[in-house]
């Protein structure tokens, strides 16, 4: 118990202070690359908005501070000679480093839950601050592209008010899955976009049949063709004032839409419920589901990692583990090689849309083994 107790002691530390310089140095990075957008914000907003990044922060950086703890506590413990002291004592370094694979499972399952339940939620939080509030530039980036907002409908915006958050020439679009061909147009002048209420004013909707367009083509019949064109347009309905207002649920709300489309690389936002609900949708289609999967496999992989990093960095300790300067160079050393081999996994992985498990627990499975190899010679 005591031995227990004291091994904890000495890799508690390297772990908070590792974790706690991974996160400030990515926590800088974050705010200086969007430093320039940030004058005249108040620093409570940006604090704010930098604490909602930290939980997918924290998943990135933990198995680093797994393997920063394991290589100076360990690497302590074997330059002054207190593991030959205990071994000698016929105590084995299984049982020694027990304490480890205790702290990087806790540490895994501490990941697990950010990555799949909290870090998307936030990362939602983040975009929508950060577009609507620090920035105030709201749906600019959304202008000129077209977005799907979940629900069956699409957005396209002509233009964007962002001072009074208000959308300018707006083309909505809502497509009959029974019938490819039928759908709903929807043009508007103007127009909000709130929570899950997309508001328009001055619109004009025009469901549409365009699978009976050619028989208007073929038509001979003048006396037939007004009964033609009303099975091309189904419905046709105008805003009977300037003040009407049509209100349409989305899928997405505002914040997710940021989320998702405001970016050149959009937020990871989706969680295990949102994941869990594609892969047991049979609507929804075989590249949704199956990027859905991968997504999955990631977010549990990466966690993982703490346990496996933990493994693979008890030789390196070891034997290397001298002074603080070379302990964390090798602690960046094994977690880049690691970073490195687990994006070229995720790479393969897209390549085999069916199968992704052996792409993206490819790093997984390499230090695994490779920590139990390199264990068995030390």
């Amino acid at each position: 118990m005591k031995l227990t107790v004291y091994v904890t002691r000495e890799l508690i530390p390297p772990l908070l202070a590792g974790t706690l310089l991974f996160v400030a140095v990515l926590s800088f990075g974050y705010f200086f690359i969007s430093s320039q957008f940030l004058g005249g914000v108040p620093p409570v907003l940006i604090a704010k908005w930098i604490g909602y990044q930290l939980p997918d922060t924290l998943v990135k950086v933990l198995p680093m501070g797994v393997v920063l703890m394991v290589v100076v506590a360990f690497g302590r413990l074997a330059n002054e000679r207190e593991l030959v002291a205990i071994q000698s004592g016929g105590v084995g370094l299984g049982r020694i480093a027990r304490p480890v694979a205790v702290i990087a499972g806790l540490v895994a399952l501490l990941s697990v839950w950010l990555s799949l339940w909290v870090a998307p939620r936030a990362n939602v939080e983040t975009r929508g601050l950060y577009w609507d509030t620090l920035t105030r530039a709201g749906l600019s980036q959304l202008v000129g592209k077209q977005v799907d907002l979940g629900a069956g409908l699409s957005l396209y915006l002509g233009g964007y008010d962002a001072g009074k958050r208000q959308l300018q020439a707006v083309r909505v679009e809502r497509w009959n899955t029974d019938n490819l061909r039928r759908g709903t147009l929807i043009f508007a002048e103007g127009g909000t976009f709130e929570g899950q209420v997309l508001k328009l004013t001055g619109y004009s909707v025009y469901t549409l049949d365009y699978a009976q367009i050619p028989a208007l083509t073929r038509m001979s019949d003048p006396l037939a063709f007004p009964a033609a064109v009303r099975q091309v347009f189904r419905a046709v309905r105008v805003a009977p004032s300037p003040t009407s207002v049509l209100t349409l649920g989305t899928g997405l709300s505002r914040k997710q839409t940021l989320a998702q489309y405001a970016d050149a690389i959009g937020a990871d936002a989706e969680g295990y419920p949102e994941l869990r609900a594609k892969l047991s949708d049979p609507k929804v289609s075989l590249a949704d589901r199956q990027s859905a999967r991968r997504e999955l496999n990631r977010k549990v992989a990466l966690p993982i990692g703490n346990l496996v990093l933990a493994l693979a960095a008890l030789p390196f300790a070891l034997r290397f583990g001298r002074s603080l300067g070379v302990s964390l160079g090798i602690a960046l050393m094994i977690a880049v090689a690691y970073y490195l081999l687990f994006v070229v996994g995720i790479t393969v992985a897209g390549t085999m849309p069916g199968l992704p498990e052996p792409g993206i627990w490819l790093a997984n499975v390499v230090f695994a083994g490779a920590g139990l190899w390199m264990l068995r010679r030390a």
